[in-house]
């Protein structure tokens, strides 16, 4: 058998967890067209009978702005050490600029081998994908080969999980065969519940947002209850996310109760409760550790 840790890096809104999604087959990892998506450093686990190959999939790697975004990027430069290999990601609309040289300095000073993916090239004609391709062949260090992906068409995928085969090396089984993802049930759910508030809410709220689970029960009649905490930075967000009769919270609860269940299996009882902490981004170690972005950075 071959294994090993597959790091994903780019900058916010690449397509990096869409890429991991297509590869495995299904939706572990919450995806949005906003940038930022991903907060935390994430294991995804890929087991065949010939493979099992962990994706670590982390937050863009950008020059932050709030405390919380320096977070992000350090567990994000932190999840390139000690991995086998690294996918370094850039979306084709963006080419090659400033941004995609910040995050490959930090590829290049890892010395671990990378494949480049240039994702998105269904949006973009052959013209601007050979100009991107040969940047990349220029820039990256250590770069065994550079695949041209569009994640939501499935396009290039097996060529790149075949080339990911290729270059790793024989050995264990890290995780149980039927093992998905290291995360818990309350990361997944809070993660879940957040995607639907970036999908329904204006520009200005998404990464004003955390979400914690306050508590997960099963009751009596098998239904797991689980309520939730959304922080976010000012009234007016409480607002938006509440919606106009309580309709966009409901909306929010209904679709993340669908998700939740698909991936439990059964009935889910889910409680929202919307709560201000101003500027908690910055100041709020609390919630910051609740939501795991410092505990990223103990490794």
């Amino acid at each position: 058998m071959k294994s090993g840790f597959v790091a994903l890096a780019g900058k916010p809104n690449v397509g990096k967890s869409s890429i991991v999604n297509a590869i495995v087959g299904k939706k572990i990892l919450i995806v949005s067209d906003k940038p930022q998506t991903t907060r935390n450093r994430i294991n995804v686990i890929h087991t065949t009978d010939d493979f099992q190959i962990i994706f670590v999939d982390t937050p863009g790697i950008h020059k932050p702005l709030y405390r919380l975004g320096e977070y992000m990027v350090k567990a994000a430069v932190s999840a390139l050490k000690g991995v086998d290999l690294i996918l370094t990601v850039v979306d084709a609309k963006e080419g090659v600029g400033k941004p995609e040289r910040f995050v490959f300095d930090y590829v290049n000073q890892s010395k671990t081998k990378t494949i480049g993916v240039i994702n998105k090239i269904d949006l973009v004609d052959a013209k601007k994908v050979e100009q991107i391709y040969n940047e990349m062949k220029n820039s990256l260090e250590n770069c065994v080969n550079i695949v041209k992906t569009s994640a939501v068409r499935g396009e290039g995928i097996k060529e790149l999980l075949d080339l990911i085969v290729e270059n790793l090396e024989e050995g264990p089984q890290y995780y149980p065969e039927d093992m998905i993802t290291d995360r818990p049930l309350s990361f997944m759910a809070s993660e879940i519940i957040r995607e639907k508030i970036f999908h329904h809410t204006y520009e200005e709220v998404p990464h004003s947002v955390a979400v914690i689970i306050e508590e997960i029960k099963e009751r009596d009649n098998g239904v797991l209850y689980i309520r939730a905490n959304i922080y976010v930075d000012r009234n007016s967000q409480k607002g938006i996310i509440i919606g106009h009769k309580g309709n966009m919270i409901k909306t929010i609860g209904q679709e993340a109760r669908k998700e939740i269940e698909y991936l439990v299996g059964g009935k889910v009882f889910l409680d929202l409760h919307v709560k201000v902490k101003k500027d908690w981004r910055n100041k709020d170690f609390i919630i910051l550790n609740e939501i795991g972005m410092r505990d990223d950075l103990k490794d």
